[in-house]
């Protein structure tokens, strides 16, 4: 009877023991069908990295986001004085120019506006009529561009180099301020760009402006 009993026992214990040691293969080579269970993977995640987070790129202060707030609207009337250029000019040299200038800065106002949205800041809107607008450094009034768009002939040309040497200098004045007081390595690089481009034009245009017609 007990012979019996163990060739009975035997097979059976055989195939629990079988069935074990295919559960164990099983975890070593799903890990990820039971969550939690393989510590060594869960070790080596992100989630359990003590190391400090880096800074984040393209950190900025208060000044930056001045500087951009303020360039975009200053950029957008002289790109509207540019315009202005190209379609009324008489001179080759102010129809050059203008076609510069818009080109330098349209590309800029968009850089300074891809800043402001990254940085949770809102872009401001073109508007014309915002007379807060003025207040900046070589900002032309509505009559002022009223009567830029009014001029005509040698009288246009004239006006408008005198208005685009006023209105670089406020930005230059501008760009100096970013980079005295800014944060941001991108924007204070820009600032120093601005600064560098339109003095350069400056002194083009008080050159051209010896040669212009007074009337």
């Amino acid at each position: 009877m007990r012979h019996h009993l163990w060739k009975t026992a035997a097979p059976i214990a055989l195939i629990i023991l079988g069935s074990l040691t295919l559960a164990a293969c099983g975890d070593d080579t799903d890990s990820g069908s039971m969550p939690g269970m393989n510590h060594g993977s869960r070790a080596t995640g992100p989630s359990t990295s003590l190391s400090p987070a880096p800074a984040p790129a393209g950190e900025f202060n208060d000044a930056d986001v001045t500087f951009a707030t303020q360039m975009i609207p200053h950029h957008q009337q002289a790109v509207q004085m540019a315009t202005m250029g190209s379609r009324k000019a008489t001179t080759a040299e102010v129809k050059k120019l203008s076609t510069a200038i818009k080109a330098a800065q349209d590309p800029e106002i968009k850089t300074l506006s891809g800043w402001l949205t990254s940085w949770g800041k809102p872009v401001p809107v073109a508007n014309h009529h915002d007379h807060s607008m003025e207040a900046m450094p070589g900002m032309m009034t509505e009559d002022e561009m009223s009567d830029l768009g009014n001029a005509s002939g040698s009288m246009f040309d004239r006006m408008w180099t005198q208005m685009m040497i006023e209105h670089h200098k406020g930005a230059v004045t501008m760009a100096k301020t970013e980079q005295t007081t800014g944060k941001n390595t991108e924007a204070i690089a820009l600032a120093k760009k601005i600064e560098t481009d339109q003095n350069r034009e400056i002194a083009t245009m008080q050159r051209l402006l010896g040669r212009l017609p007074a009337n």
